[in-house]
């Protein structure tokens, strides 16, 4: 099962040894899927994917993006989607705040939890906000600070984990080193992503135990694009290695911004239908997940990227 931090090489689990167990998914449409979609919807359709997602079962969904308007206008309405909403006991309902000021604004609107984001690639740092990685991270003290002092929750993202767009291949010690430096400023939790999705198991096995000597399988999270079709592959080896966690996008919404044309996000209904065929406990009805697919996408005048979605459940199989 999970490694120590200190062990070296993650022990892995066979497949049969993942019936019966828990996963978590942290739904990104709202957020992740819908800020990268040429459409621009309502705060009221966007509180509405929100309720039918809880309704479905999800229990952590990131609803929105405290963020300038300037650098993403389709989450400028955020804090009337979390107005819009009703809240269901148990679902928390987060928000991704990378200043004070979007923290404060998320605070406000009843955000759950936050989260900040780093890269990986000293290149992609450097080309995006004129820092290194570890300059980039230190930004988020303040927010870690003042989330810590009200009590709420900090998750941390890592994005281009197993590729960067500018220098190719990022090092495993580069991903490692960015996950100690947020678990340090009070991160329960970092999600290591392949945003660009040419990441293959290997490297996913590679990568995830390097980090595994950082912290425990239970504070990591998987986010895996599915670019190159490798997303569902690597979430196995992920799971392989102990972890529980996993990030998706219903209807596979949102893209991937380095690949023209590419898919990005992988779609929740996929990843449930995976997990459920391992025998794995998600507690969400991939039934009514799908009809919440079909639904967005209708809003959004887009073809739907799932291919649970597209394909139907199977009669036979009871799902």
């Amino acid at each position: 099962m999970p490694s120590d931090k200190r062990s070296g090489e993650a022990a892995t689990v066979k497949m049969s040894e993942l019936k019966g167990r828990p996963v978590s998914i942290v739904e990104m449409g709202p957020r992740d899927g819908l800020q990268n979609e040429t459409t621009q919807l309502s705060a009221a359709v966007k509180a509405g994917l929100v309720d039918r997602l809880a309704a479905s079962g999800l229990q952590r969904i990131e609803t929105g993006s405290f963020v300038s308007p300037k650098w993403i206008p389709q989450m400028a309405d955020s804090a009337e989607v979390f107005a819009g909403i009703t809240r269901l006991p148990g679902v928390r309902y987060s928000a991704l705040t990378p200043n004070m000021q979007g923290f404060e604004r998320a605070v406000q609107a009843g955000a759950d939890e936050v989260a900040v984001f780093a890269a990986a690639s000293e290149l992609f740092s450097q080309k995006n906000i004129n820092c290194s990685i570890r300059e980039s991270i230190q930004r988020f003290t303040e927010v870690c600070a003042a989330a810590r002092d009200a009590g709420i929750p900090v998750r941390g993202y890592v994005s281009c984990a197993m590729g960067c767009p500018y220098q190719g291949e990022v090092p495993a010690d580069d991903v490692a080193m960015a996950v100690r430096e947020l678990m340090a400023l009070g991160c329960y939790e970092v999600s290591i992503g392949d945003t660009i999705g040419t990441g293959t198991p290997q490297q996913v096995h590679e990568v995830l135990s390097r980090c595994l000597q950082e912290t425990s399988a239970g504070q990591l999270a998987m986010h895996f694009h599915d670019t190159y079709g490798q997303a569902l592959a690597n979430i196995v080896a992920g799971l392989q290695l102990g972890l529980n966690t996993i990030d998706a996008s219903v209807a596979g919404l949102g893209g991937c911004p380095y690949a023209q044309g590419a898919s990005g996000n992988m779609a929740t209904e996929d990843v449930i239908y995976l997990l459920h065929g391992l025998g794995m406990v998600t507690g969400v009805d991939l039934s009514r997940l799908i009809d919440t697919s079909h639904w967005i996408c209708s809003q959004l005048g887009r073809q739907n990227q799932s291919k649970v979605a597209l394909a139907g459940l199977p009669v036979a199989r009871g799902l």
